[in-house]
């Protein structure tokens, strides 16, 4: 864990829990993309620089999920190095407290208030083109985080950033966390068809060709979607549908889970009435939702 691993020329990527990566911009200066997932992290990516004697310029942050900018603060702190984050994932990243309230949908109790849902802070500035590399492209991975970027390096490799699963991922948890459900297939569709040297999706094995793996995400999603409109053949509750939807696939509910899962369930909810699958009535104070 935490080997430095070269992809092509100048762009590599560290192997950890969330992959970051990293690119030569010059003999001397690099850059990361992501920090892991907390200060630990931050000293082991520290511990890869000192050894190559590498000083570090800039964290671009694809999204703002704790273990995507746990190490920030530390190597910030450390190198006085500059952090980008695109879109409202700056000031996610800049207002950490967000993530956890976003998720739970109020004040996050302490039991959401910790290093994997809660990261340190740090002072982060918009990510736009005009602040990358030469050579590097940004490319927009909406849907499961708000803004979430990747990027292409000048040797064409593709940071996909938490845009895909590995099917060993889905299929131990099934169901994997989803802002927008709509937005998610579209990139999953477009990651598809895209062609590089390499990709380097951060919860999945570095491939030449990711359209398979990116077709078991599709129909995993499409999968659950169903799943919920067979639940809700019967007007039933969020809470209800939620409960239903864990003993199908045999999940344990805790604090953490409730939070990550059912926010997701509630973007499929709302995925499904858009699109007019599902209906949603108000009856003796209680929301409730069946198949249309």
């Amino acid at each position: 864990m935490y080997e430095l691993v070269q992809a092509a020329g100048n762009s590599y990527y560290i192997q950890s829990p969330a992959k970051i990566g990293l690119v030569k911009l010059n003999d001397t200066e690099v850059c990361l993309i992501d920090s892991g997932s907390d200060k630990d992290a931050g000293r082991k990516v520290r511990q890869i620089l000192d050894a190559n004697h590498w000083k570090l310029k800039a964290i671009y942050n694809t999204h703002s999920n704790a273990d995507h900018i746990g190490g920030n603060r530390y190597l910030q702190g450390q190198a006085g190095c500059r952090i980008y984050a695109p879109g409202i994932e700056c000031d996610f990243t800049r207002h950490t407290i967000l993530e956890p309230a976003f998720l739970y949908g109020g004040y996050p109790c302490k039991d959401l208030r910790h290093k994997f849902l809660l990261a340190q802070e740090s002072d982060a500035e918009p990510l736009t083109e005009k602040v990358l590399p030469e050579g590097f492209e940004m490319i927009s991975l909406p849907g499961h985080f708000f803004d979430m970027a990747g990027f292409r390096t000048p040797d064409d490799v593709v940071y996909l950033a938490d845009c895909l699963s590995s099917r060993e991922t889905l299929d131990k948890y099934q169901i994997g966390f989803i802002y927008d459900v709509g937005a998610y297939l579209r990139t999953l569709e477009m990651v598809q068809t895209m062609k590089a040297k390499l990709f380097v999706p951060a919860h999945a094995a570095a491939a030449e060709d990711v359209s398979e793996l990116a077709q078991y995400n599709i129909d995993k999603v499409k999968e659950i979607g169903e799943k919920i409109l067979d639940i809700c053949g019967e007007p039933l509750c969020f809470e209800m549908i939620l409960k239903r939807l864990f003993a199908e696939y045999g999940l344990t509910m805790n604090f953490e889970q409730y939070a990550l899962v059912g926010s997701t369930v509630r973007s499929y909810l709302s995925w499904l009435k858009d699109g007019g699958r599902l209906n949603a009535v108000f009856e003796e104070n209680m929301l409730l939702w069946q198949r249309a």
